[in-house]
């Protein structure tokens, strides 16, 4: 939805899952912490599958806080990111601000990132300092933060924060919704001002988090899928150069004697063609993971589907 005149000046958009014995906490400390600001915002709220009283609490929410614009109930949880492009669909503030609403991120220190924001930058990010999660989701964390480093071409040390401040104009560009759902990757690759600040980390005090090792690890993948626009050339250029440098070993050694593989031995060649087909496996998945891609999209099956939504034409609050 475009911007207007009309337009709150902030955005929020909070994903839920399981979270009926935080919503109440959080969602108190949210609205402290963007009425401190002096502000007009408005919330918009996305249950992401959760079977719990999770959206019962957010209707009840929306009936007595007139800043909340609109709730929606997900079919399934369809991920973070779907839901994010769910909630992105309903807003028309300037500014669109994400976060969890898990509580291990303080609302309160919203402030902090709003120093960057009015400074001009076009994301600003939060990274978070002295992590209070499991070895289990920081390995895969730090994985996708380097993936995610070189495809987003930026420096930002903690993507995997959801507390982020984006231009909207920046966001809505890219046409997120059911068939697309939404990439801070490709929104920070093409933000010419991008900003970190270190923000509290704490413990979950409730339930446990829906980031489970599996969907990191399948997270990492999909970065790593779109990690570079000539994946195939790169891929290629460096087995053209291996080769070339095999041949140049290969003749240099009728005329000089090399202590560089001296001897080939049937054990090293063994080594070879094992290292080789690995390899080339390797290849061929990737090659997979593209061709199954490009069939899903081309069957145009949408990416999240909503089951109920409440919403209210809001000015600005």
């Amino acid at each position: 939805m475009p911007t207007d005149a009309d337009a709150p000046e902030i955005s929020v958009i909070i994903t839920c899952y399981f979270e009926e014995s935080s919503i109440d906490e959080f969602h108190a400390k949210l609205s402290a912490a963007l009425q401190a600001t002096g502000r007009s915002y408005e919330i918009v709220f996305v249950n992401d599958g959760s079977t719990d009283g999770t959206f019962a609490k957010l209707k009840a929410i929306f009936q007595r806080d007139p800043h909340v614009c609109c709730v929606m109930d997900l079919f399934k949880n369809f991920g973070q990111r779907a839901a994010m492009a769910a909630g992105l669909c309903e807003t028309r503030g300037r500014a669109l601000l994400f976060m969890d609403s898990d509580l291990q991120l303080d609302p309160g220190e919203l402030p902090k990132l709003l120093v960057e924001w009015d400074a001009g930058a076009d994301v600003v990010s939060g990274y978070r300092v002295n992590r209070k999660d499991s070895f289990f989701r920081i390995i895969p964390s730090k994985m996708a933060n380097v993936i995610m480093r070189r495809s987003s071409q930026s420096d930002f040390r903690d993507f995997g924060c959801t507390f982020k401040i984006y231009n909207a104009r920046l966001v809505r560009a890219f046409g997120f919704g059911p068939n697309k759902i939404f990439s801070p990757i490709d929104c920070i690759s093409l933000a010419g001002r991008k900003r970190e600040v270190p923000i509290t980390h704490y413990p979950r005090k409730y339930g446990k988090s829906g980031w489970t090792f599996r969907k990191l690890m399948q997270f990492n993948m999909d970065n790593l899928v779109i990690l570079s626009d000539r994946p195939f050339q790169i891929v290629g250029a460096a087995c053209v150069a291996l080769a070339f440098a095999f041949l140049v070993r290969t003749i240099l050694a009728f005329f000089v004697p090399l202590s560089l593989l001296g001897t080939i031995t049937p054990g090293l060649i063994l080594n070879a063609i094992v290292i080789s087909g690995l390899l080339l496996v390797a290849l061929l998945c990737m090659i997979g993971e593209f061709t199954i891609r490009s069939f899903v999209a081309s069957r145009g099956i949408p990416r999240y589907v909503v089951r109920e939504a409440l919403r209210r034409n809001q000015s600005t609050a």
